[in-house]
This record gives C-alpha cells, sequence and structure tokens, in this order.
C-alpha cells in the first residue's frame, strides 16, 4: 500500500484517479479547494476506509508524510481559468512550488498534470513534444497557458538541483463523466445544450479541430507514468490522436442525443487554437503500449447519460 496525495482531488479528473488509486490498494488523500472541484464528485468514496479528504488550496504549503503525489490542482476550462486569471496563475506556479518542496522534503515522487495548452496555438502538427509552443504570454489564456510552462520548469529545476523525482505528463482535450455541466468546454457544452432542445454553439466556421480522449484512457495513462522507468521524466502526451472539427463533434452529439438543437455560430475567441492533435508515439514506447481505448461514440454516449441524469435531477 502506497500513501498517495492527489492535489484538485475531487475535480472531474482528480475524482476519477482517486477511485483508481483506491482500487489498486492504495490509501488516498484528496485535496481541493472546490474553486471547480465538487464533492458530489467524491461522495461515492467518503466511506472507504483508505479515503481522507482535505479541504485546502494549493498556493499555501501543505505539510504531510506521503509516497507518491499528483499535482492536478488548476482550473483547467477557458470559463473557469479565465474567472481569476491571477488565481489561476497562483495555483499553477505557487502549487508547484509547495508541492515541489513537500516533495523534496519526504522524498516523495511527485507527477505534474500539464496541458497541451503549452504548445498554444501550434505551428507544428501533429504536436511532439520536443516542439517549444506557439504561446501569446499577454493573452486571455495566458494565465494558463504561462502558468503550466513555468510549472514545467520548477519541476524540472527541483529534479536538476534538488534530485526530486519527478514526471510531468500534457494532457490533451479530455471529456467524461463529473465534468462539470458549466465548464465551458466543447463537449459538455454541446451535450447539454444538445439535451436541453437548445442551439449549439459554435464558435468560428466550425472547421477547428480537436482530438478527445475518454477519462478513463487518461487516468490509465497517467497511473501507468508515475509507474514508468526512474530514468524516464516526460514530459508526455497523452491524449487521442483521433482528430475532429467542431462540426463533426456537434453532429455526433446531436445523432447520440436525437436532439432538434440548430447550429449557431459566433466569432472564435482570442488565442483559440486551429488545430490540436498529439503525437503519442513516445507513450506509447515508454508507458507499455499505452495508447486510448476508448472511442468518441462510446465515450459520449457514456457523458450523454451522465449529464441527461444531472439535468433530470434539476442541477
Amino acid at each position: 500500500m502506497k500513501r498517495i496525495l492527489v492535489t484538485g482531488g475531487a475535480g472531474f479528473v482528480g475524482s476519477h484517479l482517486c477511485e483508481r488509486l483506491l482500487k489498486e490498494g492504495n490509501e488516498v488523500i484528496c485535496l481541493d479547494n472546490y474553486f471547480t472541484g465538487s464533492k458530489r464528485n467524491i461522495e461515492h468514496l467518503m466511506d472507504h476506509h483508505y479515503f481522507e479528504l482535505v479541504r485546502h488550496d494549493v498556493t499555501s504549503p501543505y505539510m504531510i508524510e506521503v509516497d507518491e503525489i499528483y499535482n492536478l490542482a488548476c482550473p483547467a476550462s477557458p470559463v473557469h481559468y479565465q474567472y481569476n486569471p491571477i488565481k489561476t496563475t497562483k495555483t499553477s506556479v505557487m502549487g508547484a512550488i509547495n508541492m515541489l518542496g513537500l516533495a523534496k522534503r519526504v522524498k516523495a515522487k511527485i507527477l505534474q498534470a500539464s496541458t497541451s495548452e503549452v504548445y498554444g496555438d501550434p505551428t507544428v502538427h501533429p504536436q511532439k513534444e520536443s516542439y517549444w509552443g506557439n504561446v501569446n504570454p499577454i493573452g486571455l489564456r495566458s494565465c494558463y497557458d504561462e502558468g503550466k510552462r513555468c510549472a514545467e520548469t520548477l519541476f524540472m529545476d527541483y529534479h536538476i538541483q534538488n534530485q526530486v523525482k519527478i514526471k510531468i505528463i500534457r494532457i490533451f482535450n479530455t471529456y467524461g463523466p463529473r465534468m462539470h455541466p458549466q465548464d465551458g468546454r466543447v463537449v459538455s457544452n454541446f451535450i447539454v445544450q444538445a439535451l436541453k432542445g437548445d442551439d449549439i454553439t459554435i464558435f468560428g466556421d466550425g472547421l477547428q479541430t480537436r482530438s478527445f480522449q475518454y477519462v478513463d484512457d487518461l487516468v490509465e495513462g497517467t497511473v501507468r507514468m508515475m509507474n514508468s522507468r526512474e530514468g524516464f521524466l516526460g514530459p508526455v502526451n497523452i491524449g487521442n490522436p483521433n482528430e475532429f472539427t467542431m462540426l463533426q463533434l456537434a453532429q455526433e452529439v446531436i445523432d447520440l442525443t436525437g436532439s432538434k438543437s440548430k447550429l449557431t455560430f459566433k466569432p472564435l475567441p482570442q488565442d483559440d487554437p486551429m488545430q490540436r492533435q498529439p503525437d503519442i508515439s513516445l507513450a506509447y514506447k515508454e508507458l507499455n503500449g499505452w495508447e486510448p481505448k476508448v472511442q468518441l461514440k462510446e465515450g459520449l454516449r457514456h457523458t450523454i447519460e451522465y449529464f441527461d441524469n444531472l439535468l433530470k435531477e434539476g442541477y
């Protein structure tokens, strides 16, 4: 049994990770300030003997004895991270400093949940880990993009200077049950709008592409990365290389929900990338042949069922 700290553990991805780690027989400490996380996401774990929930903000130091740390704490959707951009940057940077300091003191291994947003609006397609990105440092998305880029720098420097055992993953667009219905991300937006019969909002011409990864595939890749060989630090892309336009995604959601929603078009937000697709050859090589297993249609069905139940409950 390992004692594992998951920051942002009550969030969409964090709650699935906590669930997986408990199933593997570990003791899990879930730390969250509930800015975007919710007790609803982890309430089914509350009676588990080896699960502990702590309300705490990673911008302040936290003292605990653990073997491993998964650092997921940070709002990850544009609506939430742009709501308080200074807080978002603090969460990425100060959160990384505080968790790395903890890992250094207790000699824990620590994984950073970075993001494909470090590539910005890429000029290279698909994106390999060796690509340095095309990021606007003073745009609306900069608080998240640059915060995560700085966190990667801190992780590498703590490893080089203090021999902290680190792992870095770069997460591409992920969806699934427990997404926040108002998080502003395209999958949740389209599904909620379709289920309610509202018009589906497309930004730009809808020809921009994304690669959508189901949350179970992300959790599998994340755990494999934590347990990967000692000399492999990352960063490593964790995403689904199957690429879809926004129009294709909207039509898939309409078909699966049986909705009569129409499409409406609005201007593209500032710095919204036109393409996003991971090259996952490094993950396949280093993480025991990891690759996504859940295809878009299957994952959307599970996610639609989740949101349908939420709406029926009057959430």
